[in-house]
């Protein structure tokens, strides 16, 4: 028997995310990590609707909610005057709206998590080498006791921009690095500025930004992750990167408070203070993009697949959703339930996610975040990670020709104000999904009797028989529907507002996937096509 299911290289926010939900599948986890100790930066600190979604399924919203602070919007200054401000705003048909919490609290909520699903982190152990061969993946861990011999079914290289998984599997990286350096430090500021916003402040010469300051909020009275230009005395000069990759820490000298307070005197918006200085690093910044998500048995996410700037607060929140993406499907690959090809359909569906945050970062970092669309709505969801789509993989239905509503390979959007028995006030479809298995949805329109309960039923059968067995159902009725004597859980949409979100015609039912993404559209009547998709799925 090999050592674990899966081997996670780095136990960061990424593979952290990996190991949490293949652990939630009762999947065998070995999650390694070189550092000795959780680092306490704060290098990723924004987290998006779209994350924070997938964090109330694994189970760590309340916690993650705790220990941030609302991102409510930014003021931009150039030259010591203020040119804009923006209000960091989302649709009330989303639960969420924009958080900031620091990555080293990220990292230990999620570091809980899987403490409570029995599974620790072994620290000291750096993954120095791999084999493949048809049945798994041999691996070499290198550590204060020399070099040991592991085996595992599958691997997961979340091991950074520098990582060793993506390097033996020979995956191209190409892509530029940024001119400037960049230092970081997380500092308590003693100014007025509003409460969760952030403040970007520019010295321009003859409209080209010559110096910069940027400070994010964080939890705590007063604190924020403040970014700024490198002086001279700071720099580290060309990259020293062995593999060439210019990107993430740099320099032996860490910038001290002197530093950052001269910057905050030439830029502030205010005359202000920084004190408290917990972290501080000189950065560097790249953008790259790896050609092949996996190889055989091995896969990479996160900064090991993509690196790009930290505009907008993409980077992390990226890479959650890769880790996100797969698991699922490795767990049903280890499951022995797998369809042929399930595993391919990581690389199909996340490296175009992937592509397109990369292009986009570069571009929001030159020209400025939304400067491509007059539309702020749409400029909001984008950012929130709320409109990325699998429409093109092999694993999701095509399109329903005339359908209003969500088309397959979006995310499945949710509704609130349903109703059911024994419940005494208003739930959300979400908290119906059990984020491990496919769900089914069954929508009973207004003209559903009690003739049409047996084809529910016998459709929901076929559906869990498709799926052997990895499916929950649901039965969502009209309030004029007359499904009361059926067997399913019976869901009362009250308020129709899951009508007005998915826009069902008739009869429906709706596949969501666990990681809350349509895979299927259709008609009631129609059980050959829907079977038929979740066999792309399910072998």
């Amino acid at each position: 028997m090999d050592d674990a299911d899966v081997l996670i290289a780095g136990a960061g926010p990424i593979g952290l995310t990996a190991a949490i939900e293949l652990r939630r599948r009762g999947i065998r986890v070995r999650i390694v990590d070189p550092l000795l100790e959780p680092p306490q930066y704060a290098k990723a600190v924004g987290v998006q609707a779209r994350t924070l979604e997938v964090f109330e399924g694994i189970g760590v919203l309340r916690e993650i909610l705790d220990a941030g602070v609302e991102m409510r919007g930014q003021i931009v200054f150039v030259n010591g005057t203020e040119v804009m401000r923006v209000d960091l705003t989302l649709p009330a048909d989303v639960p969420f709206r924009f958080h900031s919490i620091p990555q080293y609290e990220t990292e230990r909520v999620l570091r809980a998590r899987l403490t409570a699903l029995d599974t620790r982190i072994e620290r000291g152990l750096r993954l120095t080498g791999f084999e493949q061969d048809p049945d798994g993946v041999t691996a070499t861990l290198t550590g204060p006791g020399g070099d040991e011999t592991t085996r595992a079914s599958y691997l997961i290289g979340a091991d950074g921009a520098h990582s060793i998984v993506r390097k033996t599997l020979g995956l191209t990286f190409d892509g530029a690095a940024f001119d400037e350096q960049y230092m970081l430090g997380d500092v308590v500021v003693d100014w007025s500025q509003p409460r969760g916003y952030s403040v970007r402040s520019m010295h321009q010469t003859d409209g080209v930004t010559d110096d910069l300051l940027v400070c994010i909020p964080l939890p705590g009275r007063g604190r924020y992750r403040l970014s700024m230009l490198v002086p001279d005395e700071l720099s580290t000069g060309p990259s020293s990167s062995a593999d060439g990759v210019a990107h993430g820490f740099e320099g032996t000298r860490t910038p001290e408070l002197s530093h950052i307070q001269a910057v905050v005197d030439r830029l502030s918006p205010e005359p202000a203070t920084v004190s408290d200085l917990r972290w501080s690093s000189v950065f560097r910044i790249s953008h790259r993009i790896v050609d092949a998500y996996s190889r055989g048995r091995a896969f990479v996410a996160g900064d090991a697949a993509h690196i790009h700037p930290p505009t907008g607060a993409q980077g992390m929140n990226t890479g959650i959703q890769d880790a996100h993406n797969l698991a699922w499907k490795l767990a049903l690959a280890i499951d022995g339930v797998a369809a042929d090809g399930l595993l391919d359909s990581y690389d199909a569906e996340r490296r175009p996610i992937g592509e397109e945050v990369v292009g986009r970062t570069v571009r929001s970092a030159r020209e400025g975040i939304g400067t491509d669309s007059s539309d702020p709505g749409y400029v909001m969801r984008r950012e929130a990670q709320l409109l990325l789509s699998y429409a093109d993989s092999p694993i999701v239905a095509v399109a329903v020709a005339d359908a209003t509503g969500p088309q397959p390979g979006e995310r499945a959007p949710d509704a609130a104000g349903l109703a059911r028995e024994v419940v005494n006030f208003p739930i959300r479809l979400y908290s119906l999904l059990g984020r491990l298995d496919h769900t089914a949805i069954l929508y009973a329109g207004d003209t559903a009797g009690p003739a049409d309960v047996a084809v529910f039923e016998t459709l929901a059968a076929d559906a869990t028989g498709a799926t052997r067995g990895h499916l929950d159902v649901y039965l969502v009725a009209s309030p004029e529907a007359q499904v009361a004597s059926t067997e399913l859980p019976l869901i009362r949409d009250v308020d129709g507002r899951f009508a007005a979100a998915y826009r069902p015609d008739g009869d429906t039912v709706f596949i969501v996937r666990p990681d809350g993404y349509l895979g299927y559209r259709g008609p009631v009547s129609d059980c050959t096509s829907m079977t038929k998709h979740l066999g792309r799925t399910f072998g």
